[in-house]
């Protein structure tokens, strides 16, 4: 069976695997969009830049559980799969900002629901 791999931050996946319905999920756009924003801190990361720009300090201050080199790493990843804008100015020391795309705005309503979900996951489990 042959294996095919999008890019180097997602996983492989078997051209052969299906779902109950008889899907490629290789080929499913959930798959894609998992594979693109999937993991711990990419849709965090999009989530506090959400209509504004921040520099890596400031997004560091934000997340305070996100290692640099880590952010580092995500913030190259979102920028090469054009969800993020980062910009360096020619300063000592270098001032460098980053910002959503046009394509990471599309996103908005999808993390307006998980943030909604996400509260009445937190509102179902505090009585445990």
């Amino acid at each position: 069976m042959a294996k095919i791999k999008a890019s180097s931050h997602e996983k492989n996946f078997d051209e052969s695997e299906h779902n109950a319905q008889g899907r490629d999920m290789a080929n499913c756009p959930v798959t894609t969009a998992i594979n693109v924003i999937g993991g711990k801190w990419k849709v965090i990361i999009l989530y506090q830049l959400r209509g504004q720009t921040l520099r890596f300090g400031e997004l560091k201050r934000v997340i305070p559980k996100i290692t640099q080199k880590m952010l580092t790493q995500q913030l190259r990843e979102l920028e090469k799969d054009k969800l993020v804008k980062r910009v360096v100015y020619a300063e000592v020391p270098p001032k460098v900002e980053y910002t959503s795309t046009e394509l990471a705005e599309k996103l908005n309503p999808a993390l307006d629901l998980l943030c909604a979900w996400g509260s009445e996951y937190e509102k179902a489990h505090q009585s445990e």
